[in-house]
């Protein structure tokens, strides 16, 4: 039978995302601004920033997740890692803001840079096996839904934070700019974040058939299965365009704010995660009528008519638009793992072998330049459309931006996310894992789990 968990046990799964979504959710939000706006480093930089870090956000991922695969340790191959990376976390994430004012262009540049670099080494560490964990503890699609869920609360949670927190001490209006209470408050969100992440990995316990009874592939072997996937290249294309769009949204909606609605950062937070948190749940509900497949399309399609409309919609209305985009968003952020839960069961009855971790890994290195893109293109954007930084206005924010400005956040905070929401729905429809083939994987599945478990058996009483 599979394995069922407890509430307790739910919650206690959820609190890692609370620390993980708190830390990245903050990154994502407000590192654009801090670094173009407050310091005043120019698009050309910041690109090549992105650039660079892309390049490593993408190849760091593979690499870990065949690392992990192959751990043989009696402690597991996930847990460990999760466990001891949380402290280097915190401090490369502090690292990220105590970049020196008035330090010119290259050592601003540079700063940004490896502190970038060092954070996404430690998060990509912590989020792979924290996702790779999510297929292996239980087989049932239901528990695996209630586990994601519990995931996506903390992390609803943890991203709101994300701006609330930089929202409260950051430079408003035409306040000089003052990183003291940033700082301090980056220190606090790094300590309580790596801390969450541990309280997880001190009551979830890994399986251990999956280290002392699997034999892990030869890399070959691993990349070949892994590239040869037709569910697997399906899955990772249309993920691209979903994690384009949170990285969009996340970095956008300061922008928004300040120059396009003219409103506190709050009102449009509220308007996009309130729904996000109620659709979370509801997405257990529509997939038990309408299977996991149709569900995510549905709410992607959703998703996409809300952050186009931002683009065309008077200024009144990009609230609603929110609204309506963050309830699809659900979908994006609930479910996809457990398309990623599917794969990875479907090559287990293939090659008689668990490989989340290879999945995850070689499924960033497609989309995690998906947020190089976005960090990237904001500027670029903003460059082109002669946006005027409050560094360039003297320090003072500039709220009358060029008309042409204030469209170029439309473009890049609705209408490209917007679009990319409605090809990701597309691209699903050729997903193989559905119908007759999904019901025959499940109960193959418990039967190959039932003889691993018996060769366990065996193993610990010769």
């Amino acid at each position: 039978m599979p394995r069922k968990f407890s509430l307790g046990y739910k919650i206690i799964w959820g609190v890692a995302s609370l620390g993980l979504s708190l830390i990245s959710g903050i990154y994502g939000a407000l590192l654009p601004i801090f670094y173009q706006d407050y310091l005043g480093l120019g698009a050309g930089w910041i690109a090549l920033a992105s650039l660079i870090y892309g390049i490593w956000n993408a190849l760091n991922d593979p690499i870990f997740g065949f690392i992990s695969d192959s751990t043989t340790s009696k402690h597991g191959r996930r847990i460990p890692y999760m466990r001891w990376t949380a402290p280097f976390l915190a401090l490369s994430f502090i690292a990220v803001w105590f970049a020196p004012r008035g330090a010119g262009q290259v050592w601003t540049f540079v700063w940004m840079l490896v502190s970038m670099i060092l954070y996404d080494g430690c998060y990509t560490i912590i989020g792979l096996v924290y996702a790779a964990l999510l297929p292996e503890v239980t087989e049932d699609e239901g528990e695996r839904n209630h586990l994601q869920i519990s995931f996506s609360l903390f992390a609803m949670v943890g991203m709101a934070l994300g701006f609330v927190i930089p929202d409260m001490f950051r430079p408003k209006g035409n306040q000089a700019v003052s990183f003291g209470p940033l700082q301090t408050a980056m220190i606090v969100v790094g300590v309580v974040g790596a801390l969450l992440i541990v309280i997880t990995t001190l009551k979830v316990k890994e399986r251990p058939e999956f280290t002392r009874v699997d034999k892990p592939l030869p890399l070959g072997a691993q990349i070949k299965a892994t590239f040869t996937s037709k569910s697997f290249i399906v899955l990772v294309v249309s993920n691209f365009m979903s994690i384009l769009v949170s990285a969009l949204v996340i970095g956008s909606l300061f922008y928004l704010a300040d120059y396009v609605t003219k409103t506190s950062t709050m009102v449009l937070l509220v308007c996009l995660f309130v729904p996000l948190i109620v659709g979370v749940p509801l997405t257990n509900v529509i997939r038990g009528k309408l299977g996991l497949l149709k569900t995510q399309q549905l709410l992607m399609t959703i998703a996409g008519v809300g952050l186009a409309a931002i683009a065309f919609v008077p200024v009144s209305l990009i609230p609603a638009c929110l609204v309506l985009a963050g309830f699809g968003l659900a979908g994006p952020q609930t479910l996809t793992n457990l398309f990623f839960a599917q794969v990875a069961d479907e090559d287990e009855l293939k090659s008689g072998v668990r490989r989340e971790g290879a999945f995850f890994g070689i499924n960033a290195l497609v989309t995690k330049p998906a947020q190089s893109i976005a960090i990237a293109l904001a500027p670029a954007i903003l460059a082109a459309t002669h946006f005027v930084t409050r560094e360039a206005n003297g320090g003072a924010m500039m709220a009358d931006q060029p008309a042409a400005a204030v469209f170029g956040i439309k473009v890049f905070s609705g209408l490209i996310p917007g679009l990319a929401m409605f090809a990701g729905a597309a691209i699903l429809q050729a997903f193989p894992i559905k119908g007759e083939r999904l019901e025959k994987m499940g109960t193959e599945l418990l039967a190959l789990h039932e003889e691993k478990s018996k060769k366990l058996a065996v193993k610990a009483n010769p």
